[in-house]
């Protein structure tokens, strides 16, 4: 059973990630270095004790059962990016038989093999896009767009658009209004239409 390395279990999180009441199990580990990065204790050392293993996890989040089972709720993972522990997501899923909703907040910066893996278990994809402006993208990110969108464009080429939310946000002296409505009819025009458009708050504001 492959173990991996888990930052943080917080748990009784309504509508928060999700519907329903969720629990959030956040990874180490990005590809990514966003200039306001939201979660930035996510990309340092690991310290030692944090791996576990999918069963672990499993008796780590079962207590909450019946709030996941009443809401609609059940498991978000975050990071870090999820989609690079998509083996460890595979062993938890085999685990659930309570039918609890399986939700990945990602960048989907990821390889396209990952994606494919965690597609037939994940219930939710809240994808934060940053900007479909790729100059935008490396600019805030420090990495390239394409895994991002030839991994949409493979969840929109299998009929999947209703199981992603795609965050846009605002990005103080990065991006504007008017990139974001490009970005949000580049990606309506391949079939998404479910969007959470909101401000990040960043360290002067």
């Amino acid at each position: 059973m492959s173990k991996a390395p888990i930052h943080a279990i917080a748990r009784l999180r309504p509508g928060t990630d999700g519907n329903g009441i969720t629990t959030l199990v956040t990874f180490y580990g990005c590809p990514l270095r966003c200039k306001y990065c939201l979660n930035a204790d996510t990309l340092g050392a690991i310290p030692q004790g944090h791996e576990m293993t999918p069963e672990e996890l499993y008796e780590r989040v079962r207590k909450d059962d019946l709030y996941f089972r009443a809401t609609g709720g059940g498991v978000t993972f975050g990071g870090g990016e999820p989609c690079l522990r998509s083996e460890f997501i595979q062993e938890f899923a085999q685990l659930n038989q309570h039918s609890w909703k399986i939700r990945l907040e990602t960048s989907l910066n990821v390889r396209l093999a990952n994606v494919v893996a965690l597609l037939p278990i994940v219930n939710q994809w809240i994808v934060d896009i940053k900007s479909w402006d790729s100059g935008v993208y490396y600019t805030y990110t420090g990495q390239d767009d394409f895994l991002v969108k030839r991994n949409l464009d493979f969840i929109a080429r299998h009929k999947m658009q209703d199981k992603v939310l795609i965050r846009l946000p605002l990005i103080k002296d990065y991006n504007d209004e008017q990139d974001r409505q490009k970005s949000m009819a580049s990606l309506q025009a391949m079939g998404f239409t479910n969007f959470d458009l909101f401000t990040y708050k960043t360290p002067k504001q």
